[in-house]
């Protein structure tokens, strides 16, 4: 196997240490901040040193390459962009806290989402539907390296799905404006201009991002490994186990411990470092 550190701050010692640890037979430099240690022979103590050194790292197959990839799904809210779009229209409405409370709860698995997802919504009733623009335009930042993946992907001819359990006015903005491929998400109600406090249709929960991506699976004719799926929350974990390859990024405990890859440091351009 292949080592892959990455980071924010990666120095020549932890390098070092590195490749003596797991017997590397060479360090290839692929970015800043980021390495291929070539043929490591063990994986004693990697992740316990590069937990305090603060690196991401992930062992990865030689032969493993991005062009054989063939489908990349990967969540929207704390993932490809940096905030959960429910807290901030929320805070427009004056109850962040505690929709921030439950999108917490229900990101580490302790609440149902389906339910977490209506109590949610029903605290925003009655706000204006500018409410939406105002986030979109003025806090809505794409996560960092989350556009050099994407360009890198769609030129390895990797189709895009945005799966959301967040909301189609978000979705479908950033699908045009990234030139994603598909997304699937929830849809806000809207009476006379204003939130109504209820979604219209099925929810999109843990098993309904887990189905669409089977769906387009399917439709596709793709074979699981050649699927990447990305997400930071539990509801995201159905979704990730239908993927050959699973990253968490910047996620819950429960979510890095189920996934093959956690990019904690890196961002998300660290994931085209994880193929040759």
């Amino acid at each position: 196997m292949n080592l892959i550190v990455q980071g924010a701050e990666l120095s020549d010692e932890d390098l070092r240490q590195l490749a003596q640890m797991t017997r590397a037979e060479r360090t290839e430099h692929l970015a800043p901040a980021a390495y291929r240690l070539v043929d490591t022979q063990t994986e004693a103590g990697v992740a316990e040193y590069c937990a305090r050194a603060g690196v991401d790292f992930g062992f990865v197959p030689p032969a493993r390459r991005l062009e054989d990839m063939r489908l990349l799904a990967i969540d929207m809210d704390s993932t490809l962009i940096s905030i959960e779009c429910i807290d901030e229209v929320a805070d427009l409405a004056g109850v962040k806290a505690e929709v921030s409370a439950i999108t917490a709860a229900a990101m580490s698995g302790e609440l149902d989402y389906k339910q977490s997802l209506l109590r949610r919504v029903a605290l925003l009733r009655g706000l204006d539907q500018d409410a939406l623009a105002r986030v979109y335009d003025e806090r809505l930042r794409i996560s960092p390296g989350a556009e050099t993946m994407l360009v890198a992907m769609q030129a390895a001819g990797i189709k895009t799905l945005l799966v959301s359990g967040g909301f189609s006015f978000f979705t479908e903005r950033l699908k045009a404006r990234l030139g994603l491929d598909y997304c699937t998400s929830n849809v806000f109600q809207i009476e006379e201009g204003r939130l109504s406090g209820r979604v219209i249709g099925n929810i999109v929960d843990a098993e309904g991002k887990a189905a669409k991506l089977r769906a387009l699976r399917d439709e596709l004719g793709i074979e699981k490994a050649a699927i990447i799926a990305i997400g930071d929350g539990a509801n995201d974990l159905a979704m990730m186990a239908e993927a050959g390859v699973s990253i968490a990024y910047r996620a819950k405990p429960l979510v890095r411990n189920k996934a093959d890859y956690a990019l904690d440091h890196a961002g998300l351009d660290g994931v085209l470092n994880l193929f040759d």
